[in-house]
C-alpha cells in the first residue's frame, strides 16, 4: 500500500476518539462491569487473558485472542476466535482470515502488524460448536473488556464491524432501524457513522451471499481498499 498525508485537521471527525464519535442513539451497550482503570495497556491485557469469566460455557478452557497495541489505527472486531484458532493462538489464522486479508488486501506479515492493526473479536474465546457452524460469540466479553481496551488505542480511525454480532453491538439504533439486515448495512455503507465500516463475515459457509451479491466485491471492497490505502503503511 502507498502512503499518504492525511489532510484532516485535529478536530475533524476522523481524528476525535472512536467513542466519542459514537451516537448516544446507540444500541444498548452495557457498561464494563468494573470501572475503567488506570492501569497501563500491558497490565490490562494480562487480565484479559487471565479471564475466566464464562470459563463454565466453554468447550476448552479459556484462550482470550485478541491483537492490540496503542498506536493502531485499524480495529477490526469479529464474532468469536474458531476452533482452529483457539489451537494456534493466532487471530484469523482459518480460512475465514485467508479471505478477510483478500478483501483488505493485505499480507500476512501486515495484517499481524500489532502497531497499526487491532484485532478484538466480540467474544475472546472460542465459543464451540452450534447445529451449523459455531456458537455465537459469548455475551460476557464485550461489556466486560471492549471500552477498556478502545480507551487505551487513542490513535484509532477506522472500526471494522464484521457480522451481525459487533454491527448490532456498535452501530446507532437509528442506523439500524432504518437497515435492518447486514445486507442492507454493507449495501449502504456510505451511510455508515465513522468511524466504523461494515462487512460480512468472510467465513466459506457465506459463498451464497458472496455469489448472490457481486456488487460487494466489485463496490463495496474497492471503496475499503482505498480508506485502508490512506490509513495505513
Amino acid at each position: 500500500m502507498t502512503t499518504h498525508s492525511n489532510t484532516q485537521t485535529p478536530t475533524s471527525p476522523a481524528r476525535q476518539n472512536p467513542q466519542e464519535r459514537m451516537s448516544t442513539d446507540q444500541t444498548l451497550t452495557p457498561e464494563p462491569s468494573a470501572p475503567l482503570s488506570v492501569q497501563s495497556l500491558p497490565d490490562l491485557l494480562q487480565q484479559v487473558r487471565q479471564c475466566q469469566l464464562c470459563a463454565a460455557h466453554l468447550p476448552c478452557p479459556p484462550r482470550p485472542i485478541i491483537q492490540i497495541s496503542a498506536s493502531a489505527r485499524l480495529l477490526i472486531i469479529g464474532q468469536a476466535p474458531g476452533s482452529k484458532v483457539q489451537v494456534s493462538g493466532i487471530p484469523w489464522d482459518d480460512a475465514s482470515g485467508k479471505r478477510l486479508r483478500e478483501w483488505l488486501q493485505l499480507t500476512p506479515e501486515q495484517f499481524y502488524n500489532e502497531e497499526e492493526i487491532a484485532i478484538v473479536p466480540m467474544g475472546l474465546c472460542y465459543p464451540g460448536k452450534g447445529k451449523s457452524g459455531d456458537l455465537p460469540p459469548r455475551a460476557e466479553c464485550a461489556p466486560r473488556w471492549h471500552a477498556d481496551l478502545l480507551a487505551r488505542m487513542p490513535e484509532l480511525q477506522l472500526i471494522l464491524l464484521i457480522g451481525q454480532y459487533a454491527q448490532n453491538y456498535y452501530l446507532p439504533k437509528a442506523f439500524l432501524r432504518q437497515y435492518k439486515t447486514l445486507t442492507e448495512r454493507v449495501k449502504h455503507c456510505q451511510d455508515v457513522p465513522e468511524p466504523f465500516f461494515v462487512l460480512p463475515h468472510p467465513s466459506p459457509r457465506n459463498r451464497h451471499w458472496l455469489s448472490k451479491n457481486p456488487w460487494f466485491e466489485a463496490q463495496t471492497i474497492p471503496t475499503l481498499r482505498r480508506q485502508l490505502d490512506t490509513l495505513l503503511f
